[in-house]
């Protein structure tokens, strides 16, 4: 159960993410959302294939880009990102499902830092060995957020 500041703050992410048309028009889907960490989902489509007929990191970028941005935006206050890194590990493919799972590693005044990582077909495991009869379930991606809280909002 949460309190009341809590909810507050669950809902004003949650109406974030209704109002982001970028998310809404590459299908991503929240799938948790809690103080201080959150889950979305996508699948590649071939339009979000580069050159090498792989999945264009961009994407991979935006899909952890949100769920950071529901996670740092759980606790209420309108916060936006100061700046990311991310370590791209696997190639993706059209097909593949991915999900982000974003944690809040620390808030200090205005502040945070915020860890997701990006898996292929839903696990957020190791990465595994890919056989012909277990399809891998991987980490594709690392991301680091750091977070803002605006003033005035």
């Amino acid at each position: 159960m949460h309190t009341e500041e809590e909810t507050a703050g669950l809902d004003a992410a949650r109406r974030m993410f209704d109002a982001d048309k970028a998310s809404a028009g590459l299908g991503i889907e929240l799938v948790e959302l809690a103080p201080g960490r959150a889950a979305a989902r996508m699948r590649v489509t071939a339009s979000m294939l580069n050159g090498h007929a792989i999945g264009h990191g961009g994407y991979v970028f935006l899909l952890a880009d949100t769920a950071f941005a529901l996670a740092c935006n759980s606790h209420g206050p309108a916060t936006v990102a100061a700046g990311a890194d991310v370590s791209f590990l696997a190639p993706i493919q059209e097909g593949d499902v991915l999900t982000a799972r974003a944690q809040e590693r620390v808030r200090y005044g205005r502040s945070g830092i915020y860890d997701v990582t990006v898996t292929r077909n839903g696990s957020t495991t190791a990465i595994t060995e890919t056989t012909a009869d277990t399809p891998a379930e991987q980490i594709v991606a690392e991301f680091r957020g750091r977070s803002r809280v605006l003033t005035g909002r």
